[in-house]
């Protein structure tokens, strides 16, 4: 081995001279050489940074041997300084060997460029479907938990609100009340009358098939009576209502809420839910009543037409039969539904609008969510009426 040529020293100091770490870099052997010496620690460590940024580069292709056994103190900084240097080296193409490296300073030095190198370590666990969906189910009883809560929350605050406007009368719109009455009652009586009139076709039509075979064709009268009037009027009623006014509810908020039209009637010290919410929600409960005995109408008179046609029951006689199979408590138990079912489809289009975040996409999934929440919670509260009804013995 022959004796190394003059090398380039870089003195690299923060003005204690005591925390030094040098760096000295030549041609040795046919390779080149890279010498760090002194103290590699977080006092020197801007300056050593700036020192290894100006040391010689060695030729193209040579190997490179990193000699540290001149180094007095290493820490984690100057561990990670000397490996940036290793790496940076053996990017350009160079054959890196490190030597020199004392035993006290070789675990802080393995472990700095081990985490350097090493990828993110991944915490394997094991999948077992049955798990996996009690965990989905715990989640998703907790989230329709906070959901409800929140929902009952909102509803609170439109209670307090509907209750400021009835001490305060003429802070109500009365103009705002009308439009969403049209909207949600007169503009549904098209698509509603049709498919309750069909509704009451298809269930004359199965219930005297079946009827027919005891020879009781007559009280195909009374099962379209009971179901339209009790249930089926109703219940089609609010699941269309919540289908296309709910989900318009939702959609004109949360369009509302992304040009930031609900910031600006804040910002102008109005409140967002007695203009928005309180007008819909009044609207909705006082058109779905209507819409709802509406639909009863229709229902019986499809029944009536496809019982005339398949069995000759006159209008008269249908008139009569259903006389006698309904009373009003009957039509009352269906009808008294209605205010519930418009005010939970109000508070959930409305809700969801004002949950809507920044952007189109939003709307759309808010909108969805409404309609679904809406159809679910009709369903599940007209169980319990029905329940409740049951128990009372209407």
């Amino acid at each position: 081995m022959r004796a190394a040529e003059p090398v380039a020293e870089t003195l690299a100091k923060d003005g204690t001279a005591a925390e030094t770490a040098r760096i000295d870099a030549g041609p040795q052997d046919g390779g080149w050489r890279i010498g760090a010496a002194g103290r590699w620690t977080l006092h020197a460590a801007g300056a050593a940074s700036d020192a290894l940024d100006r040391v010689r580069k060695p030729q193209a292709g040579a190997a490179v041997r990193l000699d540290l056994s001149r180094v007095e103190a290493l820490d984690t900084v100057g561990a990670y300084l000397l490996n940036r240097l290793a790496d940076r080296l053996s990017a350009e193409g160079h054959a890196v060997e490190i030597v020199g490296l004392k035993p006290e300073h070789a675990a802080l030095f393995g472990a700095v460029r081990g985490a350097g190198k090493a990828p993110p370590h991944s915490i394997e666990r094991d999948h077992h479907p049955i798990m996996d969906m009690v965990i989905r189910t715990g989640q998703t009883t907790v989230n329709a938990g906070k959901e409800l809560r929140d929902l009952v929350g909102f509803l609170g605050l439109v209670t307090v609100t509907f209750g400021r406007l009835i001490l305060r009368p003429s802070r109500l719109r009365l103009t705002s009340v009308l439009f969403h009455i049209e909207q949600t009652g007169l503009n549904a009586l098209p698509i509603l009358g049709l498919l309750s009139f069909l509704i009451g076709v298809v269930l004359a039509f199965q219930g005297a098939d079946q009827l027919k075979r005891f020879g009781a064709e007559l009280y195909v009268v009374n099962l379209l009576g009971i179901s339209v009037l009790r249930e089926i009027g109703i219940l089609m009623t609010a699941i269309i209502v919540a289908g296309r006014s709910g989900s318009a509810f939702t959609a004109q908020i949360g369009t509302m809420k992304v040009n930031q039209e609900v910031d600006a009637i804040g910002t102008m010290g109005l409140d967002p839910v007695e203009l928005l919410v309180v007008p819909r929600a009044l609207a909705l409960m006082i058109s779905l009543p209507l819409l709802a005995f509406y639909a009863d109408v229709m229902g019986l008179f499809g029944g009536a037409v496809m019982a005339y046609a398949t069995l000759d029951i006159t209008f008269g006689q249908f008139i009569r039969q259903l006389h006698s199979a309904v009373g009003i408590n009957t039509v009352l138990a269906g009808l008294i539904k209605a205010p519930v079912f418009a005010l939970v489809i109000a508070m959930v289009g409305c809700y969801e609008g004002l949950k809507v975040s920044g952007s189109a996409e939003s709307v759309g999934i808010m909108t969805t969510k409404a309609v679904v929440e809406g159809i679910f919670l009709v369903i599940v509260i007209d169980a319990v009426f029905s329940v409740v009804f049951s128990m009372l013995g209407v």
